[in-house]
């Protein structure tokens, strides 16, 4: 399917109809199918997505209102219009309580025809990006303001690799907005006209994520009672973003390796590849470097990925831009709630800067939502909670105490004070593997090299190779 050439299915049992439409159709830039009957255009539609129907009412066996129902089970959001001898008959209106966009009537007129298929499209793609739009309301969105030199930095990368068609790993911990990269890159690439997928790998069970990727056919298992596209058919000629793509499961990884390499997918239960056009982009907050060298990710398929790696940076190396994203996310809070605005003391931002924001922007806007619905008129230092105003950053030129390490060269001091803090952390989190790696902002398997490297261990023995959590 070319997204540049629209694809209509016309459904008439009469072969004159078919032609006339066709030959008002065609010349105007759009590709045409046909069918006979209802069961003939059930079959075309479960072999392809097509971007409209035409459907009259009145077909031999399966009528058209029955068709119509079944289209919409199987593409859920396509458009249809319907064709009726009389445009006063019940069939007409039921066929639009059943969702068809518009009708015409026989004889077919050809401005009308054209009228009419021209608005059904620009319904189509203005619900689109009615749905992108307000997808970009409810995500973090704002990440990207301030002036830090991380973000300058970001965003001089994000200009030169988005006009390519690069494929771009961002990496990043989790809260940083790397997702907001993704949109940034798909807004202004040249597919910015296209669609932009989502698929968040983590949050889909394994046994899952191919029918979600690459689509199912009928009965292809259970649960699967109809036909379905895959993100990669419905990123078709835009972007498809593969969120946490750590978290893929080893067959999924084969799979979308082979769509990156040929362009071609295939749906769960099928034999039959079709070509695709999508820029893949890619985000993980793992070490995959690591995971490839461990056996849990592809190697083939992470040098496919990470063409341009970018890095989504974490807060506490921007925090002057704190006060810039705080502010909005005030703003957002209070109008989200359908709160008035409240005047806020700047003294709330300058303590807001002051903590690290382990959990990135992330956090900071959830404390900016509790901070505007639970103060008062104005929102002032007192409003900020405990959790913000707590683990500060140090102030600028004021570091920690390093005179109990004597005199050692820099690299030993720096071993030093990383063999402490580490056992710090695990310590406050009795050992916990899994938490003070998250503390510690690091992966699992990294945290391991580390105790093993500085031969730390709990109560005099050396921890297991696989902690208990």
């Amino acid at each position: 399917m070319d997204p540049a050439r629209p694809t209509l299915l016309v459904v008439d049992d009469e072969k004159n109809i078919r032609r006339t439409l066709r030959m008002v159709l065609e010349p105007e830039g759009y590709a045409v199918a046909e069918a006979e009957t209802a069961e003939e255009a059930l079959q075309l539609l479960e072999a392809e997505p097509v971007d409209l129907g035409i459907f009259d009412v009145r077909l031999p066996g399966m009528d058209g209102l029955a068709l119509l129902s079944r289209a919409r089970e199987l593409w859920r959001d396509l458009p249809v219009i319907v064709i009726s001898g009389h445009a006063e008959t019940p069939d007409v209106v039921e066929a639009m309580r059943r969702g068809a966009l518009d009708f015409f009537s026989k004889p077919v007129d050809r401005d009308r025809v054209l009228v009419s298929v021209k608005n059904a499209l620009a319904r189509r793609s203005l619900e689109e990006r009615v749905k992108d739009l307000s997808a970009r309301e409810r995500r973090f969105g704002d990440e990207m303001l301030g002036d830090s030199p991380a973000l300058r930095r970001l965003r001089e990368d994000i200009a030169k690799v988005a006009p390519t068609n690069g494929r771009v790993l961002i990496l990043g911990e989790s809260g940083t907005g790397k997702e907001l990269i993704a949109h940034e890159i798909h807004r202004q690439s040249k597919r910015a006209a296209g669609p932009f997928v989502k698929v968040n790998c983590a949050a889909i069970p394994s046994e899952l994520i191919e029918s979600e990727l690459f689509g199912h056919e009928k009965g292809s298992f259970s649960g699967a009672a109809a036909r379905r596209r895959g993100q990669f058919e419905v990123a078709h000629g835009g972007t498809l973003f593969l969120d946490e793509i750590g978290d893929m499961s080893a067959s999924a990884q084969a799979k979308v390796l082979r769509a990156l390499q040929t362009g071609e997918v295939t749906r769960v239960g099928s034999e039959r590849a079709f070509t695709v056009d999508v820029r893949v982009l890619a985000a993980t907050n793992k070490d995959l470097e690591a995971e490839v060298r461990e056996g849990t990710f592809r190697e083939d398929l992470f040098f496919r990925l990470n063409v341009v790696p970018l890095r989504a940076p974490p807060l506490r190396d921007r925090l002057e831009d704190v006060p810039a994203l705080a502010e909005r996310f005030l703003q957002l809070a209070m109008r989200e709630n359908g709160m008035r605005p409240k005047p806020i003391d700047p003294a709330v931002y300058e303590r807001l800067a002051r903590h690290r924001w382990p959990g990135n922007v992330r956090e900071l806007r959830n404390v900016c939502e509790r901070m505007a619905i639970m103060s008062g008129d104005r929102v002032t230092p007192a409003d900020v909670p405990e959790v913000a105003a707590a683990r500060p950053a140090p102030p600028p030129g004021e570091g920690a105490d390093l005179s109990r390490y004597g005199e050692v060269p820099l690299k030993e001091l720096r071993d030093l004070v990383e063999r402490d803090y580490i056992l710090k952390k695990l310590e406050e989190h009795d050992w916990n593997i899994t938490q003070a790696a998250q503390a510690l902002g690091v992966e699992r398997t990294n945290l391991h090299k580390k105790i093993r490297q500085h031969g730390l261990s709990r109560a005099g023995r050396s921890p297991p190779e696989d902690e208990p959590e």
